[in-house]
């Protein structure tokens, strides 16, 4: 259900103007709210009607002026010498605000009877205007509200740098499986090449329908899982033409995958790091056991596959070992930082991956899984 609704809210579009309309109202109702306290709330509202123009070309001016303009291009000299002037108009001009439309307005409609009060309205401008103790009031006032909205404007502007930096750092990582994939799977079909196996045709068919997918079918943030499920099958065939009877693989699906949606090439990795570290760096008889359970919106993966024997460590050796782990863990890490948990063990005679996660749910269900 909070799905639903949650999908519901994302396809709502309110357009720039109105949204920033609807803040300033929110913010005008609240300012008008706290300073009723010594008035009213509809004398205070009339009051910081004409406050408001003032405080929002103030913060127009710094956050969509000064602040992307010469802060983030490190320019602080000038930005702080904008910063004091624009303090310094914001301040004068709340002041004449208060001189010309606020002060007598109180004195008429409150009947206030405050000789120092009244004194002080009929002053000159310009000596009402320095007078220290009110320039200080409306400095913390207009400033206590800007900075307030500010913040938010500043955490919001936070916020979108880091999702724009996740995002790119996603696609590059996910850019990555393409050739890490792709250099695999060639090497595979040279190596049959070179004994003219009457598969290579077949390999090569398979191979098309795999980058397929990866090429106009992964440019999505989440995919169904049924087709990640389907890409791994085809998979899985493509590496059993390669290996024949050499290799024994037992791959399981329990539960239902239809309606669920995953970050798309993240299963893969693990399938290829079984064939690429326990088959073909072994000789003999290999295993693989490929094991996917769901179980509402849970998916478990298990991937175990026999160790090929310890080579001599090297620096070489270990950079290029496991990139398709690393790369996948990272991304992990990225999209499922509170809902996934991976376990590695390698061991003598086994490597054994354990994924769990929990997954989003789509509506529309796809076609039967074929089996492998």
């Amino acid at each position: 259900m909070n799905d639903v609704i949650d999908r519901g809210l994302s396809k709502i579009k309110i357009p720039r103007v109105y949204q920033h309309l609807l803040f300033w109202a929110v913010v005008y109702l609240i300012v008008a709210s706290l300073y009723s306290v010594q008035t009213s709330f509809w004398i205070s509202l009339r009051n910081n009607l004409f406050f408001m123009p003032v405080q929002i070309a103030y913060y127009y001016a710094i956050a969509y002026w000064i602040i992307p303009r010469y802060l983030f291009v490190k320019d602080y000299l000038k930005f702080t010498s904008l910063l004091i002037f624009l303090i310094v108009v914001s301040l004068f001009l709340t002041r004449a605000v208060a001189i010309l439309f606020v002060n007598p307005y109180l004195v008429r409609v409150m009947n206030i009877i405050d000789p120092g009060y009244i004194k002080a309205t009929q002053q000159p401008f310009f000596v009402n205007m320095l007078d220290m103790q009110s320039m200080v009031n409306a400095l913390k006032g207009v400033n206590l509200i800007i900075g307030f909205v500010l913040a938010i404007k500043l955490f919001k502007m936070w916020y979108e740098r880091k999702q724009a930096a996740l995002e790119a750092e996603l696609s590059a990582l996910k850019a990555q499986v393409h050739p890490h994939f792709l250099f695999n799977t060639l090497n595979n079909l040279y190596a049959l090449s070179l004994d003219n196996s009457p598969k290579s045709p077949q390999l090569i068919l398979d191979l098309s329908g795999i980058l397929r997918y990866m090429l106009y079918e992964c440019n999505t943030s989440e995919v169904p899982l049924e087709k990640e499920i389907l890409m791994i099958q085809q998979y899985i065939k493509l590496e059993k033409l390669r290996y024949e009877d050499r290799i024994d693989i037992n791959f399981t699906v329990t539960g239902s995958p239809q309606n669920k949606i995953i970050a798309p090439l993240v299963i893969l990795p693990f399938i290829e790091n079984a064939f690429k570290h326990g088959t073909s760096e072994k000789t003999g008889l290999v295993w693989i056991n490929i094991d996917m359970s769901i179980t509402g919106n849970h998916f478990k993966l298990k991937v175990a596959n026999n160790n090929p024997e310890k080579q001599p460590d090297n620096g070489e050796a270990t950079n290029r070992g496991h990139i398709g782990l690393k790369n996948v863990m990272k991304r992990l890490d990225l999209l499922y930082p509170a809902t996934s948990k991976l376990k590695i063990m390698n061991e003598d005679e086994t490597f054994l991956i354990i994924l769990d996660m929990d997954l989003n749910t789509i509506k529309q269900p796809l076609k039967q899984l074929v089996n492998v």
